[in-house]
């Protein structure tokens, strides 16, 4: 007998906080797997709407059944991320997928300049993704390309940031960090964003750390992690 009539077949949205290292996909694989064993179905659809890079942790939606189809309607909705912001280095990647590399003096940095700086990146701008991004360039993935050294143009394109807020900062002559609250629409790139600021402050930047923290009405706080999910739809055992 089906476990509770088939609920995630049915349609059901799933909130995940998904951990540093996994990709979207291999949440999305672990979670169909668990289902298909707590309703005893050998297929069930499972899809992400909007996916996070394997280094970034924080809210991830997951529509199983019928609720497949609000995937669209989700991924166009407005995100919120806390970015970190290591300045003094710039890398190929834009974060730390990649090796540091153009090592610059991040001494004379401030809080007003950054502050400053982030003001030309506030409402609707033009940001040029990473060429280590999954946009398509002739049919192909941008990051495919980029891993084989292959040299790639990447057109810009409008999006808009909503918010700007640094919460933290860490300010030295040894190092210059940010942790940055983020309010965007579909289609930024929080990397392209870090980046950009260090080539506005001429210290150069890159993406250290990345959380998301809501989409649209959903925030992390109604997430539950991979582990809680797996425990609480566990197949109940025969009697």
């Amino acid at each position: 007998m089906q476990q509770e009539q088939g609920i995630f077949s049915q349609g059901k949205v799933i909130l995940i906080d998904k951990p540093l290292t996994w990709s979207s996909f291999d949440v999305v694989n672990k979670i169909r797997y668990a289902i298909k064993k707590y309703e005893q179905k050998k297929k069930v659809k499972v899809g992400h709407a909007g996916t996070l890079d394997p280094l970034a942790t924080g809210l991830l939606i997951l529509c199983s059944g019928k609720m497949t189809k609000q995937i669209e309607q989700f991924q166009g909705q407005e995100k919120e991320y806390i970015a970190q912001i290591t300045f003094g280095f710039t890398t190929p990647s834009y974060d730390l997928e990649t090796e540091l590399e153009n090592e610059k003096d991040t001494s004379e940095i401030t809080l007003e300049k950054i502050k400053d700086a982030l003001k030309h990146f506030e409402g609707e701008i033009d940001q040029v993704p990473p060429i280590f991004s999954a946009v398509q360039v002739d049919g192909k993935r941008a990051y495919k390309s980029a891993r084989k050294g292959e040299e790639i143009e990447l057109k810009s394109r409008k999006v808009t940031i909503s918010e700007l807020e640094i919460l933290e900062s860490d300010l030295s002559e040894q190092k210059a960090i940010i942790s940055l609250r983020v309010v965007c629409s579909k289609g930024t790139y929080i990397r392209s964003l870090a980046h950009d600021l260090g080539k506005q402050l001429e210290t150069g930047a890159h993406l250290s750390g990345l959380r998301r923290t809501r989409i649209g009405d959903f925030k992390i706080e109604d997430a539950q992690t991979i582990e809680e999910f797996l425990e609480k739809w566990k197949p109940k055992e025969k009697q």
